[in-house]
Order: C-alpha cells, then structure tokens, then sequence
C-alpha cells in the first residue's frame, strides 16, 4: 500500500513537472512572436511616388511638427546625418519624419531596403520618383538648388527650409526649436 502511495505521488511529480516544462516552453514561444509582432518595420513597404502626390505630406493644419528630409544612399553628407535625425525621432516620438529617399525605384528591394536594415533607419521612407525636377524643386522652395540633403522643418504656423546636412544632433535640435516657435 505505502509503495502505491508512493507511486502515484511520483507520477503525479513527473506528471506536474511535465505540465511545467510544457507551460514554461509555449510562453517562450508566445513571447517571441509577440515580439516578432511588435517589431514589424515601417519600411517593409516602400512607396513611390511622383510630385503630385508627394507634395501635400509637406503641409499641416496642426501645430504638430513635421521634419521632412530629402537624401539619398550615394549622398555621403546624406548618410551622416541619418544617425542624427534617426535619434531625434526616437527622442522627439511627438514629431514626424519623413525621409524621402531620391534613390532610383528599381532598387529599392535590393540596395534601398538592406541599406535601411543595417544602419537601422525606422523612420519613414518613402521615395520621389519624378523626372521634372526643375518644376518641383522650385514649388518646395524657390531658393533650392536641387542639393540634398534638403530638410523642411514646418507645422502650420511655422516652416524653414535647410540646404545643408546637420552636424550632430544638437544642431538639428537647434534648427527645430528655432524654427518651431511654441
């Protein structure tokens, strides 16, 4: 009798030590894919657009700030202020930015997208395909070159244009707070 007590006690253990292995597996599972869901990347889809329906993302009926910046992969000044702009996004979440990539269209799969993955560039992209450059440019801004990196930092009250890469972060902070007045 004490032999069958002592058996179905240790069945039990296995069978509660079972469970537990289970239990402690299918959350590590769960929190993976919760995870995975939580990290999807903004810039899994990249649209392309022409002037015409590019233009209205570069005006606002809110107060809410906008930083919108023109630049492309081969642009080496482009490139180096990317990290900056990417850290005032995170540390600003309350202002949008939109970069608006000049890169060519056929290669978004294959230099645009990993360009973005590995030097983790998750605000938005989206890019500019328009060959009529002399009609648009001037229709952002009549004193622009056609140089980028160009930024616009602008909400409905306020707007300035930039012909020129930031520094570091604390030049783009400047450059918003000057032009954002609150």
């Amino acid at each position: 009798m004490k032999k069958t007590k002592v058996l179905k006690q240790k069945i039990h253990q296995l069978f509660y030590m079972l469970l537990m292995v289970c239990f402690c597996f299918s959350c590590k599972n769960d929190k993976k894919e919760i995870t995975e869901l939580s990290s999807t990347n903004v810039n899994e889809t990249i649209e392309v657009y022409n002037f015409e329906a590019i233009e209205p993302l570069f005006y606002t009926d809110t107060n809410k700030t906008y930083i919108v910046n023109f630049w492309a992969m081969w642009c080496a000044p482009c490139v180096k202020e990317l990290p900056y702009i990417e850290a005032y996004a995170k540390k600003h979440p309350d202002v949008e930015v939109l970069l608006v990539s000049m890169d060519f269209p056929k290669e978004i799969e294959t230099k645009l997208k990993p360009f973005l993955k590995e030097n983790n560039i998750t605000s938005k992209v989206v890019l500019l395909d328009d060959p009529d450059s002399n009609n648009w440019i001037d229709k952002i801004d009549p004193n622009w070159s056609g140089a980028i990196p160009f930024t616009i930092i602008f909400n409905n009250e306020d707007r300035a244009f930039y012909e020129r890469s930031f520094e570091n972060l604390k030049d783009l902070e400047n450059q918003v707070n000057k032009t954002i007045k609150k």
